[in-house]
This record gives structure tokens, C-alpha cells and sequence, in this order.
């Protein structure tokens, strides 16, 4: 009787045993299995992630090369050519306000000062616009003009300014802007550089007259020619005068000599 109770006694420990040993597992089961479940989320959510930053990346790439210049090489190349040009006149413009004797000459250079540094102001505001980038100073080749010019005075200083800066600078200046009108596939940039010729251009006559050479500029070749041909004309006319002035006096000496 005592083993019997013995037998079931232990027969009830071991089934609690069996029954508590079973939730152990069954937690520890569903503990891993939401472990797993976390981990996938976890992992979904981390390549969900990833995904949208590399599409937030390739739209920003996308922004960025949309943004660059849409200008073409050569007429990035003619703005900066024009921008080296307005930087020239206006330091020239400055040099001869100090050294310069003239009051005409010191006038003309103030009129460079001016009118080139609003057109510098119109060209990088277009530069702006395109996504180009101008240089901020002149080129050697002027900036070697210069130094030239700064070691001159007096007479021969406005001499200089005047035919280098004032008529050869110009006509520089003037073909670029015509090229840049004819040749560029920008439509700003020709409309800027119709725009700014007209100054260029008055520029340009204005030290023609005060040099001697007027008549030589571009554009101005037909009315330099015309000129010469005025000019035969005048010979003409002066000639055939002088030879009616000649019969006349002949005359005149015939009569008298048959007086």
C-alpha cells in the first residue's frame, strides 16, 4: 500500500515536471520565433531605408547635373573673353585717371570706368543664370599692356591709352561681340552682346576722333572707303579746278599781249 502511494506520488511530480518542462519550451519557442519575426521587420525596414536613401541620392545627383551650365563651351569661352575685356578698360580707365595730363583723355577714361563696369555687372548676372563661373580679373596679355602703359607719362601716356586701349582694345572688343551675336547658341548671350555694342562701337569713335584714325573701324571700312572716294573726288575737283584757273590766266595773258 505504501508503494503505491509511493508510485502515484511520483507519477504526479512527473507529470507536473513534464507539464511545466512543456510551457519552458513553448516560450522559448515563441520567444525565438518573435526574435525572428523582429529581426526580418528589422531587416525590411533597414533595406526599405536604404532604398529610399539611394533614390533620395540618385534624385539629388539628378538636381545637381540639371543645375550645371547649359552653355556651350564657346560661348562660355566668349563670355569670359568678355569679361577680361571689361576688366581691362576699367583698370587702363583707372591708370590714366592718375596719370594722364588731359582733361579730354581723363574724361574718355572715366566714360570706360562707367559703361564697362555696368556691362561686367549685366554679363555676370547672365553668368549667374547659366551656371558659369567668369574670372575676376584680366588676362596676361592686357595685364601686360598695361604695365607697358604705367610706364609711360605725359604726352606719350595719352598717346598710348588712346590707340591701345581707346582704338585697338575696341576693335577687339568689337569683333568679339559680333562673333558672339553671328555664332553663339545662346539667345541671352546674343542679346547681351547686342546690347552692348552700340556702347563698344561709341567707344570706338570717340578715340578714332581723338586720334586721327577714324574710319578704320569694323563696320567702318565701307565709309572708309567711301571716304577715299570722296576724297578722290574732292582731288578731282581741285584739279580740274586749278586747270580752269590755268586757262583762265592763259587767257588773260593772251589778250593782254595783244594789247
Amino acid at each position: 500500500m505504501q508503494q503505491r502511494k509511493n508510485l502515484n506520488r511520483m507519477l504526479g511530480i512527473a507529470a507536473l515536471a513534464m507539464l511545466f518542462g512543456g510551457s519552458s519550451v513553448y516560450a522559448q519557442s515563441t520567444g525565438a520565433t518573435s526574435a525572428t519575426q523582429g529581426s526580418g521587420s528589422s531587416s525590411a525596414q533597414s533595406s526599405a531605408t536604404g532604398s529610399s536613401a539611394s533614390a533620395s541620392k540618385g534624385g539629388s545627383g539628378s538636381g545637381n547635373s540639371s543645375s550645371s551650365s547649359s552653355v556651350s563651351k564657346a560661348d562660355q569661352r566668349m563670355m569670359k573673353n568678355l569679361a577680361e575685356a571689361n576688366f581691362a578698360e576699367i583698370e587702363t580707365g583707372k591708370l590714366a585717371l592718375q596719370k594722364s595730363q588731359s582733361d579730354q583723355v581723363k574724361a574718355y577714361a572715366q566714360k570706360m570706368i562707367d559703361d564697362h563696369t555696368q556691362a561686367q555687372k549685366e554679363l555676370e548676372q547672365l553668368a549667374q543664370q547659366k551656371g558659369v563661373t567668369l574670372p575676376t580679373e584680366t588676362d596676361m596679355k592686357h595685364k601686360a599692356a598695361a604695365k607697358a602703359l604705367s610706364a609711360l607719362e605725359g604726352e606719350k601716356f595719352d598717346k598710348m591709352y588712346m590707340n591701345q586701349v581707346g582704338v585697338l582694345d575696341h576693335k577687339n572688343t568689337h569683333r568679339l561681340l559680333s562673333k558672339a551675336q553671328k555664332d553663339s547658341k545662346d539667345p541671352d548671350l546674343k542679346a547681351l552682346a547686342a546690347k552692348m555694342t552700340p556702347t563698344v562701337d561709341a567707344h570706338l569713335s570717340s578715340a578714332q576722333e581723338h586720334t586721327g584714325k577714324k574710319g578704320s573701324s569694323s563696320g567702318s571700312s565701307g565709309s572708309s572707303s567711301k571716304s577715299s572716294n570722296s576724297g578722290g573726288s574732292d582731288k578731282s575737283s581741285a584739279t580740274a579746278a586749278s586747270g580752269s584757273s590755268g586757262g583762265s590766266s592763259s587767257s588773260s595773258g593772251s589778250g593782254s599781249g595783244s594789247k
